[in-house]
């Protein structure tokens, strides 16, 4: 009796702990990806301008106008991305909702042979289809998720992706910019500051991933160096040759 009550509740246990993290959400995804893009690109621009031997009051003047055209870029390329993903699944919906209402004995036969051919047996799975396709709402979202790998309940909104992409686009563009703002005179401090944004950004997508955060803050720092380091000596080279 003991040993079956100690299954029982290590059973239990085990239920109750096994979760998820949400690998879905509209958000994480142009979060991330603004940030870095945020934190390389304005390093970039930066110190390409400050390459070409400028004041500094150009430096921080090219720091802010590309902290805000690029946050409003990213807002906007991110909701027109998922607008229009999102418009499309609703299209294929709508294409779904109307053979289930003119066709329901063929998507019904559809959706048992896709459980057959998942190994079910033929008469359950006929059994099956067949309790399913009951309600209309339940049979699209079926349907849908086994046809077209969606859930029509779960799709990402554009409002959220933009929003999200404007913020972490600009904090991350921020960073190359604030040493300048506290009252900094020269680039290594905005390098050094947004060197270590992105590899705090590298680990802390780390804790998402499957990824060692260590790697992947380093692997963010390297390639965030190489470009400022590319664009500063781009910008040298520009500079003395329009100098």
């Amino acid at each position: 009796m003991a040993i079956i009550e100690t299954e029982a509740t290590l059973h239990e246990a085990h239920r109750d702990n096994h979760t998820h993290r949400d690998v879905n959400g509209g958000w994480l995804r142009p979060a991330v990806f603004g940030a870095m893009d945020g934190l390389v690109s304005n390093l970039a621009l930066m110190t390409g301008v400050a390459g070409g031997s400028v004041s500094q009051q150009t430096v921080v003047l090219s720091g802010l106008a590309g902290l805000a055209a690029g946050a409003f870029s990213m807002a906007a390329g991110e909701y027109t991305s998922v607008a229009s993903q999102r418009e499309l699944v609703e299209a294929e919906l709508d294409v779904e909702r109307r053979e289930l209402r003119r066709h329901p004995k063929d998507e019904e036969a559809e959706l048992a042979a896709l459980y057959e051919a998942r190994g079910v047996e033929a008469h359950l799975a006929r059994e099956v289809a067949r309790q399913l396709s009951r309600d209309p709402e339940q049979a699209l979202e079926i349907h849908a998720r086994e046809e077209l790998g969606i859930d029509p309940g779960d799709l990402p909104s554009p409002t959220v992706a933009a929003v999200s992409s404007f913020g972490s686009f600009a904090l991350g563009a921020l960073l190359p910019v604030l040493p300048y703002l506290l009252g900094a005179s020269s680039l290594w401090p905005a390098v050094l500051l947004a060197l270590l944004g992105l590899f705090l950004c590298g680990a802390v997508v780390a804790k998402v991933t499957a990824c060692s955060w260590w790697y992947s803050g380093l692997r963010q720092l390297a390639l965030g160096g190489a470009a400022a380091g590319v664009t500063y000596a781009l910008g040298t080279l520009f500079g003395t040759a329009v100098g």
